[in-house]
């Protein structure tokens, strides 16, 4: 198929190519798409019928965007994914650093190909992956890093003055030329850098510096932002944002089972080697933190709660169980709620506090986040179950020892010492009676750090459970990663 291309450009013309604008590519391949009934954005969960509609009719519309919103909102990977609305591959000059459209050359390069080469001039074929150019925006961002600028060097070689277009050093600007240009951050760009984008947008050219010329550029422009960032570090200069088509908010899961599907789909929890068994209830409570985290008071809100705190937090839950697995040799390594204390660090540093918050610190605030998470996971889960048989069991003097780092059999062991326990979880579907002994010492922990975290019932860091101490606060005996089931 790759050989039947046309190679030079009398050949491209005989072929019928006809060529268009990025935009209109885009349009046609997007009601391609629809028309299909494709998926249009993969991996890209909870966007169905908020993010997505907006983003087809801006590209519907021919518009440039930009997408706002807080950190860990898969917006660079949306802008990422737009590839996929462009053709497989496109036709351009061999050698033209703007991917000049044989058919309409640009650049003086490449209008002096067509010129002395005529129907010979070489072409080439460009993949739809190498017409995506991306630039993180950084204060130290320069005009020529963007636009382009005079090199001298090119002068010396080439025997021409300064003034003449061949000595062109092209920015990535031009050279996304007939594809797709994305910035990241645009606040943090400079305000002279932004004026820069000016022409792009609304004429569709640009000015180099130093160049009596105006460049004709064909693209799609697309950015992201985040909305703290207007007053943290920079703005977005409200006649480039008037020159922006569309403005898309982005945002977190609306519901803990879609932040379960896009943890699940992105955490790395396919180990090589030990099987893994992740509870589903395991699963919710990590989602759940996220979920508390983003509504308490002590969080800074306008930073938000990245979705990639839950994600290393099912990784890092997930690596304490594997390293307690092979220590004691089981056949698989499976998470229980006392794994996620051991997973702070996962939390700790994605957390931008208030100034109570800060008093507080980060770690305790972890702590009350993972323990009213397992309570109310417990209380959807059961629907109020009675658990007054156990927690009698623990005020008539009643103990139970298990270490975090005991195995998943040892822990079943003990927890039949409770009466009422193993019945419960299996009664409310926690792990029926058929589960696997790494999944009923799971749930027999969430209900017992439950209690734990309504006071009911007390843990001490070696991981015994006494009777309720209400001076204790929930999860006030996760001190380290042993003192706990």
């Amino acid at each position: 198929m790759a050989a039947q291309r046309p190679s030079t450009l009398g050949a491209l013309r005989e072929s019928g190519y006809q060529s268009r604008s990025v935009k209109d590519e885009l349009r046609s391949n997007l009601i391609r798409k629809l028309e299909a009934d494709e998926e249009l954005f993969p991996g890209i969960l909870g966007y169905d019928e908020t993010v997505t509609p907006r983003l087809v009719n801006a590209i519907l519309a021919r518009q440039d965007f930009v997408l706002l919103g807080l950190r860990g909102q898969a917006k660079s990977r949306i802008l990422r994914q737009l590839i996929g609305f462009l053709d497989p591959e496109i036709p351009v000059l061999e050698g033209s650093e703007v991917n000049d459209d044989p058919l309409q050359p640009i650049s003086r390069e490449g209008r002096l190909l067509v010129e002395e080469a005529g129907d010979e001039a070489p072409v080439t074929w460009v993949s739809r992956e190498a017409r995506y150019v991306e630039k993180l925006a950084t204060p130290d961002v320069t005009v020529a890093d963007i636009l382009g600028d005079v090199d001298p060097i090119k002068a010396a070689r080439g025997g021409h003055l300064l003034s003449d277009e061949l000595t062109i050093h092209y920015g990535l600007l031009p050279r996304a030329n007939r594809g797709i240009f994305a910035i990241n951050e645009l606040p943090d760009l400079s305000g002279k850098i932004q004026v820069g984008l000016f022409n792009i947008l609304q004429e569709g050219d640009v000015q180099i510096k130093g160049y009596p010329i105006r460049f004709p550029l064909d693209m799609l422009l697309v950015f992201t932002a985040n909305p703290e960032d207007y007053t943290a570090r920079g703005k977005i200069i409200t006649p480039l944002k008037d020159r922006i088509g569309a403005e898309i908010r982005t945002h977190y899961p609306e519901t803990v089972e879609i932040g379960k599907r896009i943890t699940r789909q992105e955490a790395w929890v396919d180990r090589d080697g030990l099987p893994v068994e992740i509870p589903d209830f395991v699963a919710e409570v990590i989602e759940r933190v996220a979920f508390r985290a983003r509504k308490d008071k002590r969080v800074d809100q306008r930073s938000g709660v990245s979705q990639r705190m839950p994600i290393t937090l099912l990784e890092a839950a997930v690596s304490n169980a594997e390293r307690r697995a092979i220590r004691l040799g089981e056949e698989a390594a499976v998470p229980r709620v006392g794994d996620t204390f051991a997973a702070l660090p996962a939390i700790t540093g994605k957390l931008e506090l208030e100034y109570e918050g800060e008093l507080q610190g980060a770690d305790a605030i972890a702590r009350e986040l993972i323990a009213g998470a397992g309570r109310a996971v417990f209380h959807d889960r059961t629907g109020g179950a009675d658990v007054e048989e156990i927690v009698g069991y623990f005020e008539s003097g009643g103990a139970l020892q298990v270490s975090a780092d005991a195995g998943a059999r040892a822990c079943v062991m003990g927890f039949e010492q409770v009466p009422g326990l193993l019945e419960l979880v299996d009664q409310t579907g926690l792990a029926p009676a058929q589960a696997s002994d790494g999944v009923r010492a799971a749930a027999c922990e969430l209900v017992l750090e439950a209690l734990v975290a309504e006071r009911r019932l007390s843990r001490s860091e070696g991981g015994r459970y006494g009777p309720g101490r209400p001076e204790r606060g929930p999860g006030s005996g996760h001190q380290s990663s042993s003192g706990s089931l």
